[in-house]
Formats: structure tokens, C-alpha cells, sequence
């Protein structure tokens, strides 16, 4: 075997191990392109040869991947933990004021910045408040609504 038999042995064994360390696709296809150009450095094929077969392998191989990773990859937006306080019921530990920006609550916990959705923009602290939406970092919550008691 010679030096070239030695690149695409070199190629193919690197491009396996990084795909093995990495959890997405990054290099497999590098793996079938490497093992053809090897075969023909091992059956004597010119040194035109083993690269036309290593990129004939590599194209190969995207070509049958290309559609399995489209089908396993997720459509839309991925979910979080932060999910999880939508629609909860937090309680306001500094005064939400939106003109200057400040107010905090706690919801399951956490503490988080957070905005009124009301049309005044304040919500005194210790008022119970519900999650609506998140956006970036702060929460927009608006006041629970008042539950009448029964008689």
C-alpha cells in the first residue's frame, strides 16, 4: 500500500470517528467516498481514479441521505422548559410598571422579568397574575380573573 492508500484509509477512519462523536450528521458521507478511492489505491487504480471514486462516493452518499435526514428532522419551532409556564398562575414580586421596564414575578419557582398586558401597564406586587405569552426572556401576564364565590 502506498502513501495514497494510506489518505483515504486516513479520511475514512476520521470521517467515522467524528460521526460517531458527534450527534448529527456531519461526515458520513465521507465514509463510503473514502472506502472506494482505498479499494482502487488496494487494485492499483491511477491516482485520477480513486479521486473520481471518492467524490462519485460522496455524492452517492448524499444523495441517499439527504432525504432520510430531511424526514427525521423536526418541522416548527422546538419546545422548551419555559413552555411549561404558559397559561400557570404567578404571583408578582416587584410591581410591573411597563413605561420604565421593570417588574418581576415568580411562576413554578423561577423568577422572571415580566410585562403586563394590560391597558394601564401596572400590576401591584403580590397581585396573582396569569402567563400568556413569553417573549425572549419576559413573560406578558395579565391579572387572573376575578372568581366570583358562591353563596
Amino acid at each position: 500500500m502506498n502513501i495514497m492508500g494510506f489518505l483515504w484509509l486516513g479520511v475514512t477512519v476520521l470521517a467515522a470517528l467524528v460521526e460517531a462523536a458527534v450527534p448529527a450528521l456531519v461526515s458520513i458521507w465521507f465514509v463510503p467516498g473514502g472506502l472506494a478511492a482505498f479499494l482502487a489505491n488496494l487494485l492499483g487504480g491511477p491516482v485520477w481514479l480513486q479521486i473520481a471514486l471518492f467524490a462519485a462516493g460522496v455524492v452517492a452518499a448524499m444523495l441517499v441521505t439527504r432525504p432520510l435526514a430531511r424526514r427525521l428532522q423536526k418541522e416548527g419551532p422546538a419546545s422548551t422548559n419555559a413552555d411549561r409556564v404558559l397559561g400557570s398562575v404567578a404571583v408578582v414580586t416587584e410591581e410591573i410598571r411597563n413605561v420604565p421596564g421593570a417588574g418581576r414575578v415568580k411562576a413554578l419557582g423561577n423568577s422572571w422579568a415580566a410585562r403586563s398586558l394590560e391597558p394601564d401597564g401596572v400590576i401591584p406586587a403580590g397581585e396573582q397574575v396569569v402567563v400568556q405569552r413569553i417573549e425572549g426572556v419576559k413573560l406578558l401576564v395579565s391579572r387572573l380573573p376575578n372568581r366570583e364565590e358562591p353563596d
